[in-house]
């Protein structure tokens, strides 16, 4: 099914959109003539970006809440529904990075990533389905090319992205089994521009592509809404690496593994140990 979607008018909500990415694709979407709700659980951050929003799409709104707390998920889109008139787009935006060795993840937040990325997403898109079923919508997970990619000292994040990816997948499938009128695509972002490279508690990104603006994936994101497409990439380059990894795996890990090498040497940093 496809037949250009236009997001003009449509009301859509963008979790995790008081910077970055989410904040990028609000006002991207706003200033193409979509009603935007935005949550997020910064309020001050979240301000900023609705009264940007509001410049382009007045009736847009905002909700702060913390999408950590998986049992007020259920309370959260019973109110955007309640407070929009319903929802025609749910943008899964909301998470959070995790860089460290594999062996050093703590068990705490082994727990947040996956609730916040995974478990969050999950939830909310369960809990608004019935509504974006009546009005014929679109869900987006944005994910990751950690997801695909298997990059060093990121294996909890990229298992996050991965299952949202696996999540996505099956959801596109069942919702065509049940002949649902909801269609879904996933948006995989490289090295992009945002705070998630900076944040504390993290080791330091090993990446050494020069970072695409946030506002990048806009237009990507309104592509794939316009189409059938199912996983779209940003950068589009990128959607060539899965396919030269499934072509052998093995050798795909063991090139990352002699790349992280060069990038830690490059970067007059130790090799991590057991």
């Amino acid at each position: 099914m496809s037949g250009g979607f236009d997001v003009s008018g449509r009301r859509v909500l963008i979790t995790g959109s008081s910077s970055g990415l989410g904040a990028a694709m609000a006002i991207g979407l706003a200033e193409r003539g979509a009603i935007v709700g935005l949550c997020a659980r910064r309020a001050d951050r979240l301000d900023e970006v609705l009264a940007q929003v509001r410049r382009s799409s007045p009736s847009s709104r905002a909700w702060v809440a913390d999408l950590a707390d998986l049992g007020a998920v259920d309370g959260l889109a019973a109110q955007v529904v309640d407070d929009m008139g319903g929802v025609d787009v749910l943008v899964n935006n909301a998470g959070i990075p995790k860089r460290r060795w594999t062996w050093e993840h703590r068990p705490d937040e082994v727990t947040d990533v996956l609730r916040i990325n995974l478990e969050s997403p999950i939830r909310l898109t369960l809990a608004l389905l019935p509504n974006l079923a009546t009005n014929a919508g679109r869900v987006v997970f944005v994910g990751s090319v950690a997801a695909r990619l298997s990059p060093p000292a990121e294996s909890v994040y990229a298992a996050s992205k991965a299952g949202v990816t696996a999540f996505a997948e099956s959801l596109r499938v069942d919702l065509g089994v049940a002949d649902s009128p909801v269609r879904v695509h996933l948006i995989q972002p490289g090295v992009l521009e945002t705070e998630l490279f900076e944040l504390p508690d993290n080791d330091r990104s090993l990446a050494d592509i020069v970072p695409e603006p946030p506002s990048a994936i806009v237009e990507p994101l309104i592509a794939a809404l316009r189409s059938d497409r199912f996983e779209t990439f940003v950068p589009s380059w990128f959607a060539d690496v899965p396919v030269l990894k499934a072509n052998d795996v093995a050798a795909f890990l063991d090139g990352s593994t002699d790349y992280t090498r060069q990038r830690l040497e490059a970067t007059g940093r130790e090799r991590p140990s057991l």
